[in-house]
């Protein structure tokens, strides 16, 4: 059962119930929508059109990412350790605080990472010359050739997701994710303050 959204007179496109343009494939959540309008005709899913399909893209690609990072000896908490290190730029040291701004996470969750690390001989902690009191941390030689070598693979593994995007069609779509997010941003940001 289709139902029209506009008038192809008026040069609007046709669209099914699960807002799919007409004669176009099919995927999983078109299907769900569908379902849902034949259940619930007067309810609006059109986030499900954006947001579910988000949310089963980050599942279809996380263990391929996984899997990148384990070939590595890693996971995705301690790459994502070693790389906010990497991209800070020589030296290539940051304090624990600095850490947590960066990678949003407590500072037990950090501690245990660094641990794990640490004995993987990819960083090393530092006193501070200063007062001796307080810790940087570093990335060994080891650690940012690891890193690099483990971002370069996950790119090239990444992309290969695109192929079905041309380059004007991925550039379109990162402007209206970034746009997406950073309006969510500001709602959650808005909306914390109020509370």
């Amino acid at each position: 059962m289709s139902r029209c959204r506009g008038s192809d007179s008026q040069g609007s496109e046709m669209t099914n119930e699960s807002g799919n343009q007409e004669g176009a494939a099919e995927d999983h959540v078109d299907r769900l929508r569908r379902l849902w309008a034949r259940e619930l005709p007067d309810l609006n899913t059109e986030p499900m059109a954006i947001l579910g399909r988000a949310f089963r893209l980050g599942n279809m690609v996380r263990p391929s990412i996984e899997a990148t990072f384990a070939g590595f000896g890693l996971d995705r908490g301690e790459f994502d350790v070693i790389s906010t290190l990497r991209r800070s730029g020589p030296p290539y040291r940051l304090t624990p605080t600095e850490m947590y701004a960066l990678l949003m996470i407590s500072s037990g969750g950090l501690t245990h990472r660094l641990d794990r690390l640490e004995k993987a001989g990819l960083i090393r902690r530092e006193k501070s010359p200063q007062d001796g009191r307080s810790v940087r941390v570093a990335l060994t030689e080891k650690g940012a050739t690891l890193a690099e070598q483990a971002f370069r693979t996950d790119m090239a593994s990444e992309l290969a997701f695109l192929q079905s995007l041309d380059a004007g069609e991925r550039e379109m779509l990162a402007g209206l994710l970034r746009k997406l997010i950073l309006g969510i941003e500001k709602q959650v940001s808005e909306e914390g303050a109020a509370t």
